[in-house]
């Protein structure tokens, strides 16, 4: 195995005045290595392109997860969905992006915009076999996967932004590629850089899109881990077991937790430094630590990563508030969502008194919640997540 992985995001626009888009993209991961990605586009916008789309990608994405090749895929699909009448073309549109053992990415396309691959940060032709499969024309390409290529799939959403308004002709594929050259060398996330495509296609749309709009990015980048320290174990014995554990693994380290800290700090031998130092975020000081990359405080600030991780997830209306942030939460954002690709969570099972507070909100009193949530949240954006309780 090498120690490649493929960070994915996604992001979609509706058409305007619909409240289902009509694209839809499912992730479906056969392994800790391999993983199939659909994006299908249903004919039209609305309920009706909403189903078909969804019946697409499920089919498809469910058929490769259980080993069938991406040929019978194609081919069910092309049995199953029908041809529209009136204008001659397939109900749905699909493109399948199949990564296979973090080393190789099969690409089959049908009739969905080309998908983009930037290599080494510009825009890279890639061979393309032309097949017939259940008398549908498709396009399959077999690519070796290098550090920091990032592939673009799209709906033709993208491709459209700004017909007839700001794009006259719509937004040529190759421009698109031009224009996330621009991005490509800063390190951004794939969720990050599909919104900076999505948000682009919208203001191309006046806001007003006129057309279901989906990107997906694929970015291929080597293995980061990080380690989150986060209270007390219950019982007072464990301490040092817990903190051997957690300097003991490679990669940054992360402390939650005025008590943690102490403790972390004692065990090292270090002191504790406090900034007295408040920002406008309202977040608690960090403090600092010889040999640990960022103190922060408990409850207050995990629970608020989480508040960012739930958006992030979302629409990622809040990335320039904690990618640009000095805050706490904002630094844990920043590794966990950005730089990690796995993570190892330490968590003392510890009960803080203030915490128990009935007037304080409830979230509070629940920080294995808090934990469970944040856990939750970065397996959903495609981390590798160990939790380990004390």
């Amino acid at each position: 195995m090498n120690d490649l992985c493929v960070d994915i995001g996604y992001r979609s626009l509706n058409h305007y005045g619909e409240q289902l888009c009509g694209d839809h993209l499912d992730i479906i991961e056969q392994n800790q290595n391999s993983t199939v990605i659909v994006l299908a586009d249903g004919l039209g916008s609305g309920v009706k392109a909403c189903i078909l789309s969804t019946l697409t990608s499920k089919i498809i994405s469910t058929m490769v997860a259980e080993g069938l090749s991406l040929e019978d895929c194609v081919e069910t699909i092309a049995a199953t969905l029908p041809v529209c009448a009136v204008r001659g073309v397939a109900y749905s549109t699909f493109t399948i992006m199949h990564i296979i053992n973090n080393e190789t990415a099969e690409i089959i396309q049908y009739d969905n915009p080309n998908v983009i691959l930037l290599r080494n940060f510009i825009h890279h032709e890639y061979p393309t076999t032309e097949m017939t499969i259940g008398g549908k024309k498709v396009y399959r390409s077999l690519i070796r996967l290098k550090e920091d290529d990032i592939f673009i799939l799209m709906s033709d959403g993208c491709v459209h932004a700004g017909i007839g308004r700001a794009n006259y002709f719509g937004w040529r594929r190759e421009d698109i590629a031009t224009y996330m050259e621009t991005f490509a060398h800063v390190g951004y996330t794939a969720k990050t850089l599909a919104t900076i495509l999505t948000d682009e296609c919208n203001k191309y749309y006046g806001g007003l899109p006129g057309d279901d709009t989906t990107a997906c990015v694929c970015r291929v980048r080597k293995r980061v881990p990080m380690n989150m320290l986060f209270g007390p174990p219950s019982n007072r014995d464990d301490c040092n077991r817990m903190m051997a554990l957690f300097f003991g693994k490679e990669g940054k380290h992360i402390i939650c937790g005025g008590t943690t800290s102490s403790i972390a700090a004692n065990y090292l031998g270090k002191q504790v430094k406090t900034s007295l130092t408040f920002d406008t975020s309202g977040m608690p000081p960090i403090a600092e630590i010889e040999g640990v990359d960022l103190v922060t405080e408990g409850v207050i600030t995990v629970n608020k990563v989480v508040e960012y991780a739930k958006d992030y997830l979302n629409k990622n209306d809040n990335y320039e508030a904690w990618s640009f942030g000095r805050d706490g939460a904002s630094r844990i954002c920043q590794l966990l969502f950005e730089e990690a690709t796995e993570s190892n969570f330490y968590v003392g099972r510890a009960i803080n008194p203030a915490h128990q507070n009935p007037e304080l909100p409830i979230t509070f009193s629940i920080k294995m919640a808090i934990v469970e949530e944040l856990a939750k949240c970065l397996k959903q954006m495609g981390k590798r997540i160990k939790v380990s309780y004390f």
